[in-house]
């Protein structure tokens, strides 16, 4: 194979070595199902402004195709994550008790609810629940080990690296944890494995085993993209399920469920007049009656549970609310892009230990270190090396300031208007002086076992400060899709593309 644009044969060593990776749509990680986006009126399935506040107007927008978990995050799924942690940093209680969901959510005053506290989050009964009282902040440290345990699993039991066994049987699989980022970018020292990547480059160096080998690069195909929390665009799109009620682009039906119908109960022969989500049904009614329970939960109730919505997602409604990567505000949607929407964006940028050597900096938990992102475009080299050294670049733009923006003071305490933009300047020592709305604010979608029929609707938004918990909160994770948005395109219609000709130098 050549390059369509030079003619040098890729993937050969004698010619320096350029390389040609395999074009290919990877597969979903573990637990994730494919969501094939388009547009849809976010929005625009609320049959009533349930908390009068006018805070979800209907706006079409598009959705680009993206992966979404097929269950909510469970007991299980956590409790991984803690023996990841105890294994990997003996003795840093720290981490380790951080990482722990707060199983005191489940306190009342005036209920008794103690033996959930104790054995809600670890008793095996429990293990396929979905979990609860962890904050949006737990979660995005549960997305970063999510990422970076599949992507190891992924190198070892491929034999890029050294497999498990191996590592269990030599106790040498590296000195530092692995990371995703420090992996690519090549300060990783793990041993190579009996399948290692071949270097090709005339510059490489042989290693012990008398081979040249090197990294898994991105371009390579075989690592996946970062775990994330779905935006609540995404959220709401996949919920609703419209996919299962489109044909040639015209929407038959709309939905105020993530089911078709109006009401609450299975319509079907076999499963008729059943409760088709975990939601409390009425003052004092979390189950129904003894002897015949509507949805056969009390609290929460295994993740797959009841029927998957037409995109294969269980508990899209009811069961518990699911954190969402958004921002709070009151009037999102009034200004607002139309494709892949969301508010939340906080640029960073990995700080650069060598900059003349591209090496990263790590925390102690061998990581890279995230600063905030001072400019907004690619910066000349100079002027890059002068601001990862610590100097002023000429280039940092800051944002305009909005027309009128002034500068006042509420309850003696100095603020500035939300700009509505990246850069909100809300002064956040107000928080829960005059607003329960900042940039620690973040959107909860679906419903929860203690919530009624009416926040079941997808388009119903809540919000809770990130360092918050809730027995009635938790989490599904998504991914971003990389390349084609098309999930199935067998049978389709397409334009026919022609191959590009072959060159031959010897013409």
């Amino acid at each position: 194979m050549r390059s369509q644009k030079t003619g040098v044969v890729y993937n050969n060593k004698y010619n320096g070595g350029y390389t040609r990776f395999r074009q290919t749509h990877p597969a979903p990680g573990p637990g994730l199902i494919a969501i094939e986006g388009g547009t849809f009126v976010l929005g625009g399935s609320a049959e009533q402004d349930v908390t009068y506040d006018y805070n979800n107007t209907r706006r079409r927008v598009t959705i680009g195709s993206f992966y979404m978990d097929e269950t909510e995050v469970s007991n299980q799924d956590w409790l991984d994550y803690l023996h990841y942690i105890s294994i990997t940093y003996t003795g840093d209680r720290e981490l380790y008790y951080n990482a722990v969901p707060d199983t005191l959510v489940w306190r009342r005053p005036l209920s008794y609810n103690e033996p959930y506290v104790d054995n809600y989050l670890r008793h095996p009964a429990f293990q396929d629940y979905p979990v609860v009282g962890v904050t949006w902040e737990q979660v995005q440290e549960y997305c970063t080990f999510r990422t970076n345990q599949i992507n190891e699993n992924i190198l070892r039991e491929t034999g890029r690296l050294a497999s498990w066994k191996d590592v269990a049987a030599t106790g040498k699989g590296s000195d530092q944890p692995y990371d995703t980022d420090i992996y690519l970018n090549n300060q990783y020292n793990g041993k190579d494995g009996k399948n290692a990547m071949k270097n090709l480059s005339p510059n490489a160096k042989p290693g012990a085993n008398g081979k040249a080998t090197r990294s898994v690069r991105m371009e390579d195909g075989i690592l996946k993209p970062a775990y994330r929390l779905p935006t609540e665009a995404e959220w709401e799109y996949a919920a609703l399920g419209l996919a299962g009620n489109t044909e040639f682009e015209n929407i038959e039906d709309g939905k105020i469920y993530p089911w078709n119908g109006m009401g609450v109960r299975s319509p079907k022969r076999r499963t008729r007049g059943m409760i088709m989500a975990n939601f409390k049904r009425g003052e004092g009614d979390n189950m129904g009656v003894g002897g015949s329970l509507n949805d056969k939960a009390d609290i929460t109730a295994p993740v797959r549970s009841y029927e998957p919505n037409d995109f294969g997602l269980y508990n899209m409604a009811g069961n518990v609310n699911e954190w969402t990567n958004d921002t709070y505000r009151q009037m999102t949607f009034e200004d607002v892009e139309d494709f892949n929407p969301f508010r939340g964006n906080e640029y960073t940028n990995k700080r650069l230990a060598d900059p003349e050597k591209g090496i990263y900096a790590k925390d102690k938990y061998g990581r890279t270190i995230k600063d905030p992102a001072k400019s907004n475009k690619k910066l000349p080299w100079n002027e890059f090396i002068a601001q990862q050294q610590g100097g002023q670049s000429s280039a940092v733009v800051a944002p305009p300031a909005a027309a009128g923006t002034t500068t006042a003071a509420i309850a003696g305490k100095p603020f500035k208007a939300d700009q509505r933009g990246f850069a909100d300047s809300v002064d956040n020592s107000l928080y829960g002086v005059t607003t329960l709305v900042n940039d620690h604010s973040k959107v909860y979608k679906g419903g929860s076992w203690n919530d009624r029929a009416m926040w079941l609707n997808p388009a119903t938004r809540r919000y809770m400060d990130q360092g918050e918990a809730s027995a009635e909160v938790g989490f599904r994770c998504a991914m971003s899709m990389v390349g084609a948005p098309e999930i199935n395109p067998n049978g389709k219609s397409h334009f026919s593309v022609k191959k590009p000709k072959n060159y031959s130098p010897k013409k």
